[in-house]
């Protein structure tokens, strides 16, 4: 059943639809939205076509932004909610391998045969209920494939980041390329790196977060585009693991499940920072794999992962909040399996650092995709659900200026005297002022 936000977007974009109607004008909903109904999905966002000019467009509506005017797109903003309003077009040359060089203003028809795909170039008349399909898109969604509208090194020439969403779309969806859009990506595929870090990274997002993720990084190992975007990640093919500890097999099958347990689990909302984190979190391994008469060994390989990764995400234009969430899942990752040994005020802190519920999520994935030992994560629970709030964050006993007070000189001291305390609070060894103050008494000379 529908939600109330769910309710009031269609009930917005059906309202600008009529108005453009009303107002003489052919008006549509066009691309995801078509195909999402028609697979019995809620669309999340609805976009329209229409024969009116974007001047006409902003004329009828009191709130619009002309974010692509120059290429016939106004945003509609009606009952709160905002909806892409793009008049109908046909496109000359791709000359930046992203947009037309210029546009012609045309028909419904000729608006659908520029478009990407055959599912995304479907027609919906929201008075009647009509799909307009000059593509045999509602056949290709019943096949569940991924067609090109025309050639595919046409499609592909004119922007190549449609290789990658061709791989997205076949990946959320659970659908499968056709052959030829397939061979095209193989052919075409060095040609990627054409394409703007920040349009590559936003699309495998998409593919790491919204259903799919192992068939999709599947599908990009099989046509050889990963290893032009992330060849770090390609490179864990084939890396063998002990099977003592990885009976799964290599790195590689290692994270496609623990890619394919999340998407499972998550849906097609999985949290991007642990998605990021599941794929990177033992990108270390190739580069420190070793192997001698004990077996085989992968020294350091957190320390050189969390380098990796982060030059992969530089690369990818993350933001410095977003490269530090993941790196500190990378570097924790391991530390699970000392945490039966931790000494009380370490374990307190490692249970409340930061976004902890995802690097336990992250270490019960990688178990479940390894040896299968749930003991050191199911402690944690334990331990999280035992210890009171108070207990995770004790309430400062002394402050700094308790400690100027005393007679201590304002600098570095005051802060290590503060963090022993601290200390000694998750140790359970002092729990109150005085007890404090004579800890202080004891140990330094104001």
């Amino acid at each position: 059943m529908a939600d109330t936000s769910d309710s009031e977007k269609i009930r917005a974009a059906g309202a600008i639809v009529s108005r453009l109607k009303e107002s003489g004008f052919e008006a549509f909903f066009v691309g995801g939205c078509v195909r999402d109904y028609l697979r019995g999905v809620m669309p999340v966002d609805y976009d329209i076509v229409t024969s009116a000019l974007p001047d006409q467009v902003i004329r009828l509506f009191d709130r619009t932004v002309a974010v692509g005017a120059r290429f016939g797109v106004v945003v509609v903003i009606e009952g709160g909610r905002s909806c892409e309003v793009a008049t109908f077009r046909s496109d000359d040359a791709y000359e930046d391998g992203r947009r037309p060089s210029r546009i012609h203003y045309s028909s419904a028809r000729e608006d659908v045969f520029r478009r990407d795909f055959t599912i995304n170039g479907l027609l919906m008349d929201v008075e009647t209920g009509e799909i307009i399909d000059y593509v045999d898109g509602r056949a290709d969604i019943a096949r569940k494939i991924i067609r090109t509208i025309g050639d595919p090194a046409v499609r592909f020439s004119e922007d190549y980041l449609r290789m990658l969403r061709a791989i997205r779309f076949a990946a959320n969806l659970d659908f499968t390329l056709d052959v030829a859009v397939k061979k095209a990506i193989v052919a075409h595929a060095p040609r990627i790196k054409e394409t703007s870090a920040e349009r590559v990274g936003e699309e495998l997002n998409k593919i790491l977060t919204r259903g799919g993720a192992r068939r999709g990084f599947e599908m990009m190992a099989e046509t050889e585009i990963l290893k032009q975007i992330l060849p770090e990640v390609d490179s864990m093919r084939g890396v063998l693991q002990p099977p003592r500890f990885h009976p799964e097999g290599d790195v590689w099958e290692h994270t496609m499940i623990m890619m394919e347990r999340l998407s499972n689990e998550a849906g097609p909302d999985a949290d991007p920072t642990l998605a990021w984190g599941v794929l990177l979190h033992d990108v270390g391994k190739p580069v420190s794999r070793s192997e001698d008469e004990s077996g085989v060994h992968f020294y350091g390989h957190v320390k050189l992962g969390e380098a990796i990764a982060d030059g992969l995400m530089r690369r990818l234009r993350f933001s410095r909040m977003q490269r530090e969430d993941v790196l500190n899942l990378i570097h924790q990752h391991m530390v699970f399996m000392n945490v039966k040994k931790m000494r009380q005020a370490r374990l307190k802190r490692f249970l409340r650092m930061k976004d902890f519920h995802l690097h336990l999520q992250l270490h019960r994935l990688d178990c479940l995709a390894s040896h299968g030992m749930l003991d050191n994560y199911e402690f944690c629970l334990e331990k999280m659900r035992s210890l009171e709030q108070e207990e995770l964050h004790p309430p400062r006993l002394l402050t700094g200026d308790d400690l100027l007070a005393m007679g201590f000189a304002p600098g570095k001291l005051i802060g290590e005297i503060l963090r022993l305390l601290e200390e000694e609070q998750l140790e359970n060894r002092i729990s109150d002022k005085e007890e404090a103050l004579a800890f202080v008494r004891d140990r330094w000379t104001a």
